[in-house]
């Protein structure tokens, strides 16, 4: 078994993601959850949301496949968020598993954490599968507390809310609106930046960032996806990333952002708002329940290295990691 475990291993190319490469990794991405899920199909996993290429075109020299017998067997995504890099999802074909496949494709993601510099790096994953855990354990990351993926069915509602979306600003307003992001950011975590994030979105027609103001002042955004074809589904807006900016009034602020939001999803047709929050920043779990949002599935977090970046009391963030 050994021998030929080494024999496979020696057949597999690991190497970057090339756009050619996108359907073969999205089918391997799609069949490896719904195998290991157990859904009857499994290549119907994601229904008509996209991870592999939405990823991959915003950060294209950072995607890593697994290659045997010029096949796709397994690849593996890396997005940055300024100081932050999230990683995920790796994924390799269910005949490739228990082959040492993952931990190959671990091996340049850990050494772009290295060459970059990065403070902290972070992914979500199955938080009752030891062979995850172990795996990325053996990387330097740590498992820490639950991500709660949440949703809420919405409907049409009148207020006086005080948001604008990115996509209606001048291009001179829009680099201002980045600049008021950072701030926010980084009063939350230092270095974290959504610039990237924001723009792909927008570049890639994926959905919208909402923007909160007072008083002529940002203090919360929201980088959204909608509909088919992004990380979110036909039907749903998916919050990807969403903070308030750190103040005695964020408490205050992350409600209205909420309400913002799904307005916001009204607005472009989707009826329903999905939005994940690790439970250590408790306030802002919570407050999302009292705010109607039910826990559709629950994840891990794990950081590398063993610090809880801005998954703390206090912090009003909304993100999975998924």
């Amino acid at each position: 078994m050994a021998n030929t475990q080494t024999q496979i291993q020696s057949d597999v190319v690991i190497r970057p993601l090339v756009e050619k490469d996108l359907p073969a990794a999205d089918q391997v991405m799609r069949v490896a959850f719904g195998t290991y899920v157990g859904i009857p199909e499994p290549s119907t996993f994601f229904g008509d949301s996209d991870y592999a290429n939405t990823r991959w075109r915003a950060h294209p020299k950072d995607t890593f496949v697994a290659e045997a017998n010029g096949e796709i067997v397994g690849s593996a995504f890396v997005t940055w968020w300024g100081s932050f890099a999230l990683f995920g999802p790796l994924t390799i074909r269910p005949d490739y598993w228990d082959r040492g496949l993952g931990r190959r494709l671990m091996e340049p993601v850990v050494d772009l954490f290295e060459q970059r510099g990065v403070k902290l790096a972070g992914l979500f994953t199955f938080p009752d599968s030891a062979k995850h855990l172990g795996l990325y354990q053996k990387f330097g990351f740590h498992p820490m507390c639950l991500t709660a993926v949440m949703s809420k069915e919405i409907e049409p509602v009148k207020s006086s809310l005080e948001w604008t979306r990115f996509s209606q600003h001048s291009e001179a307003e829009q680099k201002q609106c980045l600049g008021e992001c950072r701030e926010a950011t980084d009063s939350i975590y230092e270095g974290l930046d959504l610039t990237h994030e924001i723009q792909s979105i927008q570049h890639q027609g994926l959905g919208d960032t909402v923007l909160l103001w007072r008083n002529s002042k940002l203090v919360g955004f929201a980088a959204c996806h909608s509909g088919p074809g992004t990380e979110a589904r036909s039907g749903t807006c998916y919050v990807k990333f969403g903070a308030c900016k750190t103040s005695d009034r964020a408490s205050e602020d992350f409600q209205i952002l909420l309400a913002a939001c799904q307005e916001f999803a009204v607005s472009v047709g989707q009826p329903r708002l999905m939005a994940g929050v690790n439970t250590a920043r408790r306030e802002a779990y919570y407050q999302m329940q009292r705010s109607g949002f039910r826990t559709e599935f629950l994840g891990i977090a794990m950081h590398r290295p063993s610090e809880p970046g801005w998954s703390r009391p206090g912090d009003y963030v909304i993100d999975d990691w998924r």
